[in-house]
């Protein structure tokens, strides 16, 4: 068996404020005529405007698709991708957070693939190369405009339609600060604490390696170091930069190095009682930690280390317990609820969570989990979440 390991990430990653105002530039190169996907919300109060100016002024045609106002569904692909024909764009701008950008990178995948987009969940199966995809992040957290993968929700079937391909790592990431300086507290809070979450499972990932443990422990410091103050200071651009940066970064780790028993957890909850993925995960966060300690305790001390715990002095174990406690106050201090404080009906979390768990397990990213848990333990998980 082959003991390489593979790195990925988009050929262009542009960060610093004001990087949104290349999307002109880059979307000429790769194409002629675009098609921005976005939330209508983001054009209302503004954030649209130096994207689409610097179309104008890059001579690129485009059409706008803003009906992106949850999590993806698959009906917002079928419309997008009756939106990108009609348009007779060859080249898709998203412009938001995890949302508009998964939903556009399930676009440019069906521009290029037949069929519909559920029969392209799981892992590599898009046969042909997605058309060019410019990501333009306005929250800090989903890390989707670095990412192989993108998830769309099916009503139909309330599954999270979990799709892996290389094919869908964006042509270029605009990673620019300015566009998050309007998150509201709430979004600021869920996203950051969604990038965490996806540092701390990429470092304790089973899968990973050298190049992730550095993006990785890095994006913990970032963002561990600064989220208080971008949530109880909105416009500060510091701030507000360095969780950017550390959500940019998480995601080139998972990217790479995959996620865990957490995200695994999370796509049910968000599925069958719709609550917002970052949200879920921080809600599973800490009690998700404190079951995988004995996995790995050597990496959960490092990451104590890395949030900014004082472990001098402490055993290895006495050290990775400390991550648990430092979750807790984070989430506190950003005002997560439990999954009840979430108003989730515990008669309907009864009848689903043994379904919950046998979806979270078929999604594969438990496997990566330092410690493995079995369909009991992730109900207890659950209840113990609740």
């Amino acid at each position: 068996m082959s003991q390489t390991r593979q790195f990925r990430a988009p050929p262009v990653i542009s960060t610093g404020p004001g990087a949104a105002t290349e999307a002109g530039a880059y979307a000429k190169r790769l194409g002629k005529r675009a098609l921005i996907v976005t939330d209508s919300n983001l054009k209302k109060i503004g954030l649209l405007a130096d994207v689409e100016a610097s179309l104008d002024a890059a001579g690129v045609a485009y059409a706008v698709y803003d009906k992106v106002v949850m999590e993806p569904v698959v009906e917002y692909v079928d419309d997008g991708l009756r939106a990108f024909g009609e348009a007779g764009a060859d080249v898709v701008v998203a412009v938001g957070g995890g949302s508009p950008i998964d939903t556009g990178k399930a676009i440019a995948a069906m521009a290029r693939n037949p069929g519909k987009i559920s029969e392209y969940m799981g892992a590599g199966k898009l046969g042909k190369p997605s058309v060019p995809l410019i990501a333009v992040p306005t929250t800090a957290g989903t890390g989707s405009e670095v990412t192989p993968f993108t998830i769309i929700t099916d009503p139909a079937t309330d599954v999270k339609m979990l799709i892996s391909s290389p094919h869908l790592i964006p042509a270029a990431a605009l990673v620019d600060p300015l566009m998050t300086l309007r998150m509201p507290r709430g979004i600021t809070a869920a996203t950051g604490l969604d990038a965490l979450t996806h540092a701390i499972e990429a470092y304790v990932s089973v899968r990973a390696q050298p190049l992730t443990d550095t993006f990785a422990l890095q994006a913990i410091r970032l963002i561990s170091a600064n989220l208080r103050r971008a949530y109880s200071q909105p416009d500060d651009l510091e701030a507000r930069s360095n969780v950017l940066m550390g959500a940019l970064q998480a995601g080139l780790a998972f990217a790479n190095s995959s996620v865990a028993l957490v995200h695994g957890m999370a796509r049910p909850i968000g599925a069958y009682f719709h609550v917002a993925h970052g949200v879920s995960n921080a809600v599973l966060l800490p009690t998700v930690i404190e079951f995988s300690v004995p996995g790995n305790p050597r990496r959960y001390a490092d990451i104590a280390e890395a949030i900014g715990e004082e472990t001098k002095g402490l055993t290895v174990d006495e050290a990775a317990k400390k991550t648990v406690e430092a979750v807790k106050r984070l989430n506190a201090d950003l005002q997560i609820p439990s999954l009840r404080g979430l108003g989730i009906n515990v008669t309907k979390f009864e009848s689903v969570v043994s379904k919950m768990a046998a979806d979270a397990i078929a999604s594969g990213s438990p496997g990566n989990n330092p410690r493995k848990a079995s369909p009991e333990e992730i109900v207890a998980l659950y209840r113990k979440a609740l």
